[in-house]
């Protein structure tokens, strides 16, 4: 659509200037991971008004974002700077806290870009969301690589996450752009005493020239919810 919300740049902007100064001196121990910093601009972000332009016009931004508009630099940077100190009280659980490393295009031809795919656990008894079990994606009854650090292979279902689970699996290089293949996933659930379920599906995907690294709703794939028993 060519839109663009300019206030993500600036939030972007600022939180590098911010981490860049901490490295310096990071008395409070803040975390500065790449996922911490995510979690940290999506946090300023939630508190900001967006401000939206035509992407076309972007060489604009200044002036709308001028010495006039002073105050918002301000909210922006303290906000950034909140975001990271409350960041770094509530850590991910679970997470190696490292700079996560984007698939680069290699001499590949094209990639099968495997959707976002997302799904929900509950108790089969109750109905409550699952949570303090990690699930594991296969593929082909072998585990998964997931598309960088952000994402985690198996995933753990905490409180916060209300029964939901999300697996972004790396781009698999194919022949040529517009190749259809039908890929096998299967999901793990660990059972008490017992063997563990086990959720098969299948996943249609045509490759496309480059490798895809950014998230979009059209890109998601959404499994049926499940129930489990003694979980």
């Amino acid at each position: 659509m060519g839109i663009h919300n300019i206030m993500e740049e600036l939030v972007l902007s600022e939180l590098d200037k911010i981490c860049n100064s901490v490295k310096k001196d990071n008395v409070q121990d803040i975390c500065l991971c790449t996922q911490c910093r995510l979690d940290a601009a999506c946090y300023a972000l939630n508190r900001l008004e967006p401000h939206y332009i035509v992407s076309s016009r972007g060489i604009l931004r200044e002036e709308h974002f001028d010495a006039g508009n002073m105050q918002k630099l301000v909210d922006i940077t303290s906000l950034v700077y909140q975001g990271l100190k409350q960041v770094g009280i509530n850590r991910r659980p679970g997470f190696e806290h490292k700079d996560c490393i984007e698939q680069k295009s290699d001499e590949a031809a094209a990639y099968f870009n495997i959707p976002v795919i997302i799904g929900r656990v509950f108790d089969g008894r109750s109905f409550e969301p699952v949570r303090g079990i990690d699930i594991e994606l296969f593929l082909n009854d072998s585990p998964v690589k997931m598309k960088d650090a952000n994402w985690q292979n198996p995933f753990r279902l905490i409180e916060k996450n209300e029964g939901a689970f999300t697996f972004w699996p790396v781009s698999i290089p194919a022949k040529k752009a517009g190749e259809q293949k039908l890929f096998n996933f299967s999901v793990k659930i660990p059972i008490v005493d017992a063997l563990p379920l086990i959720h098969y599906f299948e996943l249609p995907v045509v490759s496309e020239k480059d490798i895809v690294n950014s998230l979009a709703m059209n890109r998601t794939h959404k499994i049926a919810d499940l129930y489990v028993f003694d979980c």
